[in-house]
């Protein structure tokens, strides 16, 4: 195996690899990336078993064919140390070496036969269809930061995507909660697919979201019972799906909730901010105070103080309700329209907050006690 490749292109493919490969794995051979070269192309697979990464580089010089592993966190780190956009050649000697060498540097890396790289055969192209990448990035955006960390109750530690229907149209929906806040949000479907609903793992979830980043085009998704394949134009993601029941997240939205706070949005999302630097962990309740087109906002820490903001807004009752800072930060980032909605019942029940600037998206954040 013989071939140049420019270092940008390397690097770029390399740091996708390593938001997938474990630091630190029981499995020699999963702390490695596997590189088929041929057909003036290299392939890079980079695999945890439950996440496997493919990543295309094309039009490379290939003087050799062949294939080899090796360990991806030392040949990233030399790679991203050379001159960029510099060539840089590529050898796999006679003693199993992988010689890399670029300008004035020479390294030799070990590496493992990729006869022992995990790859398995899966037919995904039963069930496919497409997504425009900046609509899933939408969905996984609106919802990815409600996904629980709780890892007894596995089935809410992804997001969850559903096929919808309203009014004779088809939306894939997505959901996601840690039983403290839910977010939903869904997209138009040209017409119905063929498609069981699925909970996507959170690690996944922030690996195809750095993917889509840094693409725009088209999404090719299908599924089978257990996996499901995201395959971009040099870039295919395949993932295993978490096994279980996701909750019936419509009885959690909020009906009876008639009194609505509108406030700007960059002015709520700031005071927020700001009043929430008195806690320094962010997890101290931010008290509202409601009354007829005021909002008072206040954060109490006994161990470093208070903060106060009172805000102009449009409201016609009187309540008091507290809410985590951060989950309302969390939405608020979110949020595309200039105002932010948001709709209470009670002081104990929880708010339902709306974007004025996507009818698609609805979030429910429970209130503090106290």
């Amino acid at each position: 195996m013989k071939f140049n490749v420019n270092q940008q292109d390397l690097q770029e493919a390399l740091n996708y690899c390593q938001g997938v490969v474990e630091k630190r794995s029981t499995l020699p051979i999963l702390s490695n990336i596997l590189m088929d070269v041929k057909d003036s192309k290299i392939i890079l697979t980079a695999t945890d078993l439950d996440l496997i990464f493919i990543h295309k580089i094309n039009n490379i010089e290939v003087l050799e064919e062949g294939k080899t592993t090796t360990q991806l966190s030392i040949m990233y780190d030399i790679i991203r140390k050379f001159s960029s956009g510099k060539k840089i050649n590529l050898n796999l000697t006679e003693t199993s070496k992988l010689q890399v060498e670029s300008e004035k540097s020479i390294f030799n890396l070990n590496s493992i036969d990729p006869s022992e790289f995990p790859l398995t055969e899966e037919n995904f192209n039963k069930n496919e269809f497409s997504l425009k990448s900046k609509e899933l990035l939408k969905l996984l955006n609106k919802c990815k930061f409600s996904v629980s960390n709780d890892e007894t109750r596995h089935y809410l530690s992804g997001i969850y995507f559903h096929q919808t229907e309203i009014d004779d149209k088809n939306y894939l929906t997505a959901v996601a909660t840690d039983s403290h806040r839910m977010s939903i949000s869904k997209i138009r479907l040209d017409k119905k697919i063929d498609f069981e609903p699925i909970i996507l793992p959170k690690k996944n979830i922030f690996q195809l979201c750095s993917l889509l980043d840094n693409y725009d085009g088209d999404v090719k998704i299908s599924n089978i019972k257990s996996k499901i394949k995201f395959e971009l134009n040099n870039s295919i993601l395949i993932s295993k799906l978490i096994d279980g029941k996701f909750p019936n997240y419509i009885q959690v939205i909020p009906k009876n909730n008639e009194k609505k706070l509108e406030i700007d949005l960059k002015m709520f999302l700031n005071s927020v901010d700001r009043v929430a630097s008195v806690s320094l962990d962010k997890k101290d309740g931010v008290k509202f105070n409601l009354q007829k087109d005021i909002l008072n906002l206040s954060v109490n820490n006994t161990n470093s103080g208070d903060g106060k903001e009172t805000l102009s807004v449009k409201f016609d009752h009187d309540l008091e309700i507290s809410f985590n800072s951060r989950y309302l930060i969390d939405v608020a980032s979110q949020l595309n329209g200039e105002k932010i909605i948001i709709f209470f019942n009670d002081t104990g029940s929880p708010a339902l907050i709306k974007d004025p600037g996507d009818f698609d998206s609805i979030f429910v954040v429970m209130p503090m006690k106290g």
